[in-house]
């Protein structure tokens, strides 16, 4: 379709990306707010879905770019595990251009819940400081990497949240430096499904670019707010997020049996 971005539809994108960058910068979930938006201004899901991937690009980048220079992530140490999240991205973005992904719309909703029980119940979770490492970085980036990643590229509400419990639990990390690592894995994933998406024409460009300089400055606040505030703000971010997003699942999959 051809869509025709007017000044007040551009305003109202460049808004929403904003807010949606600074939330997901934090806790994941930024999807929620802008593919409804993108949708809303007469984009397909397809259209909606690809360029949510170009504008949500911009700010998993700022995030990265901010956590990585503040000393949170060391780029070398991660650089197999990035690999490993591209990889399962990619093939994720392929397959679900073949396959049905109704089913995880089934499923996921009751993993969002285990997440926020996680973060609400477990002391791991109220943790400032890092704990001892379950398995190397390299079986996590063969293991979380892959299969999160796989997620994105497949499916995607809750990505951030999944890739932050997955340092947690597995890797010992602090809820912080947790954030830090999820979000260079996130940008990753979005990459790599991004340049199969636009393999695919469906990305409407003047749209995401706009949204991806709003993501770019709402993921940069964020990002500072999660080193100054750190675990303080996060840990209640992910549950809220976590909450709102199986909601909203269960709804798009179940509302029609209540009318």
């Amino acid at each position: 379709m051809d869509f025709v971005l007017t000044l007040d539809w551009g305003i109202l994108l460049f808004s929403v990306a904003v807010l949606a960058g600074f939330v997901d910068s934090i806790a994941g979930g930024g999807g929620l707010i802008t593919v409804p938006a993108l949708m809303a201004v007469g984009l397909s899901p397809a259209q909606a879905l690809a360029t949510n991937k170009l504008q949500s690009t911009g700010g998993s980048f700022s995030a990265s770019v901010y956590f990585v220079r503040r000393g949170l992530v060391n780029l070398k140490d991660m650089r197999f595990a990035i690999f490993m999240t591209f990889v399962g991205s990619a093939v994720g973005t392929v397959l679900v251009q073949m396959i049905d992904a109704s089913v995880l719309k089934q499923i996921i909703p009751f993993l969002l819940l285990g997440i926020a029980a996680y973060f609400i119940l477990s002391p791991g979770a109220r943790k400032t400081e890092a704990t001892a490492a379950k398995m190397s970085l390299t079986a996590f980036a063969c293991t979380a990497g892959v299969g999160v990643g796989f997620y994105d590229g497949f499916f995607g509400p809750g990505t951030g949240s999944f890739f932050a419990i997955a340092f947690v639990s597995l890797m010992g990390f602090s809820l912080t430096t947790a954030t830090a690592h999820t979000k260079v894995l996130n940008c990753t994933s979005n990459v790599a499904s991004l340049l199969f998406f636009m393999l695919g024409g469906q990305v409407v460009w003047a749209v995401g670019g706009i949204m991806l300089v709003g993501q770019f400055i709402g993921a940069r606040l964020g990002s500072r707010m999660v080193v100054k505030r750190g675990q303080q703000i996060i840990r209640p971010m992910i549950v809220i997020i976590s909450l709102v997003m199986t909601g909203k699942l269960m709804w798009d999959e179940y509302s029609h049996l209540l009318f």
